[in-house]
């Protein structure tokens, strides 16, 4: 176990927020929980499964919804209601623990993203938990389901949730994952498109063997190489493909960047027009919250479960969905896929045919 400071946290975030594949939640908002829990004085214990017995309680706290911006409708709509004083977040995890009559250990992250890692660390950190290295995503994704934990039929339920106005619940039985992911995502729609969610919980025990251990150091090693190219003026991109294992993709200037909000998820597409090396060509990228598909001169070219990851040029950021201008510049990246989604049950569960395209995955290394 140990204690991360201010620096390795914020490696951390931008790591995740990198494997966040353009989702994942807000990073703003992730760094200023991470600065609310240590201007506490709160510590974030970071905790391998071999320092927890096998007993253990673990939850994994999240948020679920849409990633695009507040329309003046929906400000509009909800303005006549009060957010609670205290982090939704956290009421979600009280919540599920007066259920349970017992308290957690740890908590671990849903998956790798800017807000999300955030949400699981703060809610160690405010709640005096053990937050646990590993990650049953591996990066960020769209639906509930797209999880180690259904992969290894852990089963989901309790799933407690609550909405930043304090209206919360407790899921005692769903029939799957994927109806999970229907009742959820209908509650976020009507509550702002974000609600908060804590769900399974199980022993350290049944998960260690059911999530990607090691993922946050793993985001930890990457955010680094970014921090550390970027105070060195060196290529960051670069040292990110080297951290990663990754390869380019593409480099250029976007050309078109649109998106709706629908059923409680953010779709878009970004057309990006090569330059350099590039030049002469186009890559289209298609997002349901994170990036999925992408096309080479409308040719399938690298799809989930691998990673495509944008970095906006002029602002020397990973790029976040919805938010790409056009005109930006910008340098695309792959990275692998953890092998869990690569077996044929994980591709059946989060490869391109789960979106509706009917092509083969094929590696980006190939």
């Amino acid at each position: 176990m140990r204690v991360l400071n201010k620096e390795n946290l914020v490696d951390i975030l931008y790591g995740c927020t990198i494997l966040g594949t353009g989702g994942g939640g807000s990073l703003e908002e992730g760094l200023e929980m991470i600065d609310e829990a240590l201007s506490l004085g709160k510590e974030f214990k970071l905790a391998s499964f071999d320092d927890l017995q096998p007993d253990d309680m673990i939850g994994t706290p999240y948020a679920c919804g849409a990633i695009s911006p507040l329309t003046e409708e929906e400000i509009r709509k909800y303005a006549r209601l009060t957010e609670t004083e205290e982090s939704f977040y956290i009421l979600c995890m009280k919540q599920m623990e007066k259920f349970l009559g017992k308290e957690m250990t740890a908590v671990i992250s849903t998956e790798l993203g800017g807000g999300n890692t955030a949400t699981a660390l703060y809610c160690g950190a405010m709640t005096g938990r053990l937050i646990v290295d590993g990650d049953p995503a591996g990066r960020s994704v769209p639906a509930l389901q797209h999880s180690t934990y259904f992969l290894h039929d852990v089963p989901m339920c309790p799933m407690s949730v609550m909405n930043r106005f304090g209206e919360g619940a407790v899921f005692t039985n769903v029939f799957d994952d994927e109806r999970g992911e229907d009742l959820v995502r209908a509650l976020a729609v009507v509550s702002q498109n974000t609600i908060a969610v804590m769900d399974h919980v199980n022993t350290a025990e049944v998960l260690k063997n059911a999530v990607i251990r090691g993922a946050i150091s793993y985001a930890e090693k990457v955010g680094k190489a970014f921090r550390d190219a970027k105070a060195a003026g060196e290529d960051y991109v670069d040292a990110v493909v080297k951290a990663g294992e990754g390869k380019y993709m593409f480099a250029g200037v976007v050309k078109e960047s649109e998106f709706e909000t629908k059923d409680g998820y953010t779709f878009g597409n970004t057309v990006i027009e090569g330059t350099g090396e590039c030049a002469g060509h186009t890559l289209k990228i298609w997002y349901q919250n994170e990036n999925i598909i992408s096309w080479m001169d409308g040719e399938y070219f690298v799809t989930v479960p691998d990673l495509i990851c944008v970095f906006n040029l002029d602002e020397a950021m990973p790029q976040l969905n919805p938010y790409t201008k056009v005109g930006e510049n910008v340098k695309v990246i792959a990275l692998p896929a953890p092998e869990e989604w690569t077996t044929e049950r994980g591709l059946e569960v989060f490869g391109p045919k789960s979106f509706g395209h009917e092509v083969e995955y094929k590696p980006f290394c190939e």
